[in-house]
């Protein structure tokens, strides 16, 4: 080969050699790009005052949560259907989320009756639930409504008993968890369970709501 030969030869090489860098850079810079900023959320509802008794028998009010963004759910503890599960997936929320983060659960009962705060500590107590970031609430029919309901847009009917398949066929209700903000707005609701739900990426984006919340005055 003639020197003009490998000096070209040299130069492609070079050239090629500069391109792979350059690519290389481009890809690294990518990825260091900040994301767009996720879209505002809608407000679906404010939140009024309520008084409610928690596992240790103490009276929660909206106070208590004002100021922090809440995961709240309703299940019932004689459940045979979907609670265990959906008590599962919010043990799973309290895992992933900060130990001293600003972040609550709650977890409302269908079943006032039956589960008073001591069944609410047991049941409370066999999920793991941290009793300062996790609360079960109970008090009558009517304050849970005006919450669940009115409030967070958690349905319960109660099966009527002809129509139970089993003793613990009590309600009917709803298989969400929703999101508060600091300014006891409702403004995001999941669904947890169903066909072809994969709970891993619900869970996901549920906490990137969570932080895009946190992030909010």
């Amino acid at each position: 080969m003639d020197d003009t030969s490998e000096k070209l030869s040299r130069t492609i090489w070079i050239g090629v050699g500069l391109v792979i860098v350059l690519l290389a850079i481009s890809f690294v810079l990518s990825g260091l790009k900040p994301r767009a900023p996720r879209p505002p959320l809608p407000v679906i509802s404010q939140i009024a005052d309520f008084t409610l008794t928690n596992q240790a028998g103490h009276h929660i009010t909206l106070a208590d949560v004002r100021g922090k963004v809440w995961i709240a759910d309703i299940i019932f503890t004689r459940c045979a259907g979907p609670c265990p599960r959906m008590t599962q997936q919010m043990q799973s929320l309290q895992a992933a989320l900060a130990k001293d983060g600003n972040v609550k659960l709650v977890t409302l009962t269908t079943d006032p009756l039956f589960d008073t705060p001591e069944v609410l500590n047991k049941y409370a107590e066999h999920y793991g639930a941290d009793a300062s970031r996790w609360s079960f609430l109970t008090g009558n029919s009517e304050q849970i409504a005006n919450l669940a309901v009115d409030g967070l847009k958690l349905t319960s009917v109660e099966i009527k008993p002809e129509e139970r398949k089993n003793p613990a066929d009590l309600f009917i209700h709803s298989t969400i968890f929703v999101l508060v903000d600091k300014q006891a707005r409702l403004r995001a609701i999941f669904q947890t369970g169903g066909e072809g739900v994969d709970w891993a990426k619900i869970q996901s984006e549920l906490l990137a709501v969570v932080h895009q919340l946190e992030r909010e005055p």
